[in-house]
């Protein structure tokens, strides 16, 4: 008799062979833009465009535009750029931690996730450049370059200094790894391509030959960018961490910040990375690619960081009150009961109660219950910066410096904007690059894994 036996669910369904891959994927974006994508671009670039004003005016009016005084220095500006900072640590970990782990199923979803890296980034890099003031003045001041001014030079003590490093190098090395990954792909489409397709996707994949030798470099350099890109996923939100951790404000001088942040990162980057695949798996119609398997996985993490980051917060609460301390057990008193207290409120509720749904496994498996709740935690994620930043800043040592933030027009304005260039970009990649990587796709098509293994029974009623 034979037991036939599933060692797992596949990763690519409906049966698919080499060339449906190769259809299915490039036709995406040989096809003439489909009208769900034109409206998703005119809202996106509308978004742009209302933000693109809002931005102007900050830059020529100065950064008094925005609802910034003189006890809270730091709110939406810097909340926003942590906020956007967190939202990029998912590519990196999807591609290069998961790479190295030989875990599979990130196959049919790093591709975008490492997109999303790459944009978010630079939403979040416009904040600090904008918060200078005059940035086309001197924002090269915040590089170490020799200058003709005389010696002056950055503070290498300084954690803003520390942030420009790690950003920086998280950006470089994370744009290179996936323009590596895309290569293969573009001599795909380079092939099948005409006239001045043609010609730009053959620039564009580097005379890329598909011999053993080219395939056997391009591996050792993907593995090489994944061991340099693995440090800097944990570094860039502890360096970030350290912004605040490193001052005496109340609530900021803590040791827990960098695993809070790093945590918090991947919580929030996997909730934009699972909003994006399922917009795109519905649109590009790539439900036999992006399968309930990876949503399930997906959430499964989320899961699991949403918990730990609801342990970070209960640990602040008890640390505060075990302290002693009565400024810090003022400043979380004042987060929880404050005039702040709705903000405190929703950050808990998004990121610690939400994503305990997913332990029911229907709530994890369905679409509509994903995509929710994935733009819950990001509520919540942007709540918990809110939180960290205005409260410890509008009530410090001295009541007489008290005060209140209320975002203007344009501190909403300038977020707006960051969103309209993160959504523009990524609908252009999605159109005019492949959103899956082809050739990884292929390579587990025919994986041992997700074959069925028949096991032959050698008796029954074995008498013991």
């Amino acid at each position: 008799m034979q037991v036939v036996s599933p060692v797992r669910e596949p990763l690519v369904t409906g049966k698919k062979t080499y060339h449906d891959v190769t259809n299915d994927i490039c036709g995406r974006v040989e096809e003439k833009p489909s009208k769900s994508w034109l409206l998703a671009m005119a809202v996106s670039l509308t978004a742009l465009a209302a933000g693109g004003w809002a931005l102007g005016e900050t830059l020529w009016e100065g950064i008094g535009m925005w609802g910034l005084n003189r006890t809270v220095g730091w709110a939406w500006d810097i909340t926003n750029f942590v906020w956007w900072v967190g939202i990029g640590h998912a590519g990196t970990l999807i591609s290069a931690i998961l790479l190295l782990f030989r875990q599979k199923w990130r196959m049919s979803i790093n591709r975008a996730a490492e997109a999303m890296t790459i944009f978010a980034v630079i939403c979040a890099a416009m904040f600090p450049i904008v918060h200078m003031g005059r940035p086309w003045l001197g924002f090269y001041w915040a590089l170490p370059l020799p200058n003709t001014f005389g010696s002056l030079w950055v503070n290498f003590h300084s954690p803003l200094l520390w942030d420009v490093f790690a950003i920086s190098t998280y950006f470089s090395v994370s744009l290179v790894f996936w323009y590596m990954g895309l290569i293969p792909d573009f001599a795909t489409i380079r092939d099948r391509a005409k006239g001045i397709s043609k010609v730009i996707y053959g620039a564009l994949s580097f005379g890329w030959d598909g011999a053993a030798r080219t395939w056997s470099r391009y591996e050792t350099v993907s593995l090489i960018l994944a061991g340099l890109a693995t440090p800097l996923v944990l570094s860039v939100h502890t360096i970030v961490s350290f912004d605040f951790a490193t001052s005496v404000i109340p609530g900021w001088h803590t040791t827990i910040f960098p695993p809070y942040f790093v945590a918090g990162a991947i919580f929030s980057g996997f909730a934009m990375v699972m909003t994006l695949m399922l917009v795109t798996r519905k649109v590009y119609k790539l439900e036999d690619y992006i399968t309930i398997k990876h949503i399930e996985l997906m959430n499964i993490i989320v899961m699991v960081t949403g918990s730990i980051v609801g342990v970070a917060y209960i640990t602040e609460l008890f640390m505060a009150w075990y302290s002693g301390v009565e400024y810090e057990q003022y400043a979380f008193l004042n987060r929880t009961s404050g005039p702040y207290a709705w903000a405190y409120a929703m950050m808990m509720t998004c990121n610690v109660v939400s994503p305990q749904l997913f332990w029911f496994k229907k709530i994890r498996t369905s679409i509509t219950a994903s995509f929710v709740l994935s733009i819950v935690v990001n509520v919540g994620m942007w709540f918990e910066r809110f939180v960290i930043i205005v409260t410890s800043l509008h009530r410090d040592y001295l009541p007489s410096s008290w005060a209140m933030f209320h975002p203007t027009l344009y501190d909403i304005g300038v977020y707006l904007f960051t969103f309209g260039f993160f959504f523009t970009a990524f609908f252009l990649f999605a159109k005019f690059f492949p959103v899956i990587n082809i050739a990884e796709i292929k390579s587990i098509l025919k994986s041992d894994s997700e074959k069925t293994a028949t096991v032959k029974t050698v008796a029954e009623n074995v008498n013991e």
